[in-house]
């Protein structure tokens, strides 16, 4: 009877050792680290990537249709180029947050895919720049033009009473409510669309400037001098 053990005494061994285990987790950082980890993975740059695709898509897209309106349309007012590269930044993207998944992914290789990535999102966003810039000009233009009917093509001046004024000509058009309503429609539409891609650039340079930079080690030494744990912060 004397030898007998309590079981309240066990269950409050059991809790304390419970306790010292979560607390020397808690310490070391190890399921606490590897959970934000993940959880860090999981946000970035998933959701700025699968934005770019949808964008560069997008924008492909409308500029593919501009190009069905007429033949004679330039490059710069047809930015499918824009929308290309801009899905060719998703997919890096998307690269990375496969390799960031990965537990024992070679430094090496993840650091110039985040160089790569970095690089792209600033180019992608100049080139949104550019774009907007372009869209904007001839928007301006389009919305000043007197057009006529010549057959197979649409001919638009400036000035119709300025004999020596520049004209456009548009070939392939039949109908010149085309240049004059549609294609304007499409330029505002392309400006709105690279305005999203550059500012979603813009975040996913910063975000990733941020996790770069940001997240660093703080020498905040605890527990015994031998033993040495360093806090994440």
């Amino acid at each position: 009877m004397g030898s007998g053990t309590s079981p309240m005494g066990s269950a409050g061994g059991g809790n304390a050792a419970a306790g010292k285990e979560k607390k020397g987790q808690a310490e070391t950082g190890g399921p606490v680290l590897e959970e934000a980890q993940k959880c860090c993975g999981c946000r970035f740059p998933l959701l700025v990537a699968l934005l770019q695709l949808l964008l560069g898509i997008a924008v492909a897209a409308v500029a593919f249709l501009m190009v069905t309106i007429s033949s004679s349309l330039l490059a710069r007012e047809t930015p499918h180029w824009a929308g290309i590269i801009m899905i060719v930044v998703s997919l890096v993207g998307f690269i990375l947050f496969c390799i960031t998944r990965v537990p024992h992914e070679r430094a090496s290789a993840k650091f110039i895919l985040k160089l790569l990535y970095f690089f792209l999102c600033t180019l992608g966003l100049v080139i949104s720049a550019v774009v907007i810039a372009f869209q904007c000009y001839h928007y301006t233009l389009t919305n000043s033009y007197s057009c006529k009917e010549m057959g197979e093509y649409c001919s638009c001046t400036l000035d119709p009473e300025d004999p020596i004024a520049r004209t456009f000509t548009y070939i392939g058009v039949t109908d010149c409510s085309a240049i004059v309503s549609t294609l304007p429609m499409y330029y505002l539409l392309q400006m709105v669309l690279n305005l999203a891609q550059a500012i979603v650039c813009l975040v996913g340079a910063f975000l990733l400037w941020k996790h770069r930079y940001q997240v660093f080690f703080a020498g905040l030494q605890t527990g015994s001098p031998s033993a040495q744990n360093w806090q994440k912060v």
